[in-house]
């Protein structure tokens, strides 16, 4: 007998998306590389629920009577509470360990460690004060225009989780979520999800003309060419990946697409 696992189901991919990277109330059926494969690829459709989510709760603010700021802390608010704070999390510890200079073994350390250090309540306060500040001007533009920032920050941070998944990027532990997923998507896989999370927010942003659709692709390659340069230099640092940078990545793939999406 082949000690060969056999192929998931889509759903079992489904599955570990959905149940890895929210808290929707998903029953995880496998936990294997190859399953995972799978769930890394079908993470851009969580970020698509995780989305409009958010646009949804921002825009019946809006219709409610609240302010732009009002439905862009609501926005930024959804996703926070769908994935319990862990992308957040991530990047406070991942700035924590950046920040703190020492080798690679002593940061890894420092990221496990319950609390958060100075450098990671700076990271977090910059963070979600620029996610709001963005979501604020887009939701004043428009309702369309906040809820397309909504959908495709959280799809763009959700497909840098992919990048970071594929071939060749090592688990910086032997252990946990970083571990589990590290190198389980194709190279080319990846790229070509990328490729199509870009082409779909492209066509969402044509709703608003050429410029629109420009606009928008170019915030997702923004977003996930800035969390290309973090995780080259978490890779750098800590010899690979974790959990905390997946979060990492998220969140700075996320918001990049959000401030490009604000700028112009």
């Amino acid at each position: 007998m082949s000690d060969t696992p056999e192929p998931p189901a889509p759903s079992d991919a489904l599955r570990f998306a959905f149940g890895t990277l929210t808290v929707l109330p998903v029953r995880l059926t496998r936990w294997d590389r190859p399953t995972a494969r799978g769930g890394m690829l079908c993470a851009p459709l969580a970020g698509l629920v995780v989305g409009l989510a958010a646009a949804a709760f921002g825009g019946a603010l809006l219709l409610l009577g609240g302010s732009p700021l009002l439905a862009a802390v609501g926005s930024a608010a959804v996703p926070a509470a769908l994935t319990r704070g862990l992308h957040l999390d991530g990047l406070a510890d991942t700035a924590d360990g950046l920040g703190s200079g020492k080798p690679a073994e002593d940061a890894l350390r420092i990221m496990k460690q319950s609390d958060i250090g100075p450098f990671g309540v700076i990271t977090l306060l910059f963070a979600l004060l620029a996610q709001v500040a963005a979501l604020g001007g887009l939701y004043a533009q428009s309702w369309a225009h906040g809820v397309l920032a909504a959908v495709t920050a959280a799809v763009t941070a959700r497909c840098a989780l992919t990048l970071a998944s594929r071939t060749g990027v090592p688990a910086a532990r032997p252990e946990g979520l970083g571990a589990a997923v590290a190198g389980t998507v194709p190279a080319g896989a990846a790229l070509l999800c990328a490729a199509l999370v870009t082409a779909l927010c492209a066509a969402g942003g044509a709703a608003f003309g050429p410029y629109g659709a420009l606009h928008a692709g170019l915030a997702v390659l923004f977003g996930l060419g800035l969390s290309e340069l973090l995780l080259r230099h978490c890779r750098r640092r800590f010899g690979g990946v974790t959990g905390d940078v997946f979060g990492a990545l998220a969140e700075s793939a996320g918001l990049t697409a959000l401030v490009v999406l604000s700028l112009g």
